[in-house]
């Protein structure tokens, strides 16, 4: 993990701000989720991509219900209710 020399306080709350530069450099906008790992004593935070629930892919995410399906797994569904509304 590479160091930014970046140092900040946790608030009363446990918040941390995430300086603007950093933000941009990695394309987090407000409401944006972000997932927390934890190595050892390390912690790290990386912006959240939602996975299909069925294959975990990541490209292609739409919601439907509140879970994440992809492109390629809605295909499948789309063809397995055609087939058997047939």
């Amino acid at each position: 993990m590479k160091s930014t020399g970046i140092v900040r306080k946790v608030d009363t709350l446990g918040r941390i701000v995430v300086p603007k530069k950093l933000r941009r450099e990695f394309e987090i906008h407000e409401y944006d989720f972000m997932e927390l790992y934890v190595e050892g004593d390390q912690v790290a935070i990386e912006k959240y991509l939602p996975a299909c629930i069925f294959c975990d892919s990541t490209e292609g995410i739409v919601m439907f219900h509140e879970h994440p399906v992809c492109a390629q797994c809605q295909e499948t569904l789309l063809n397995m209710v055609k087939r058997e509304n047939r």
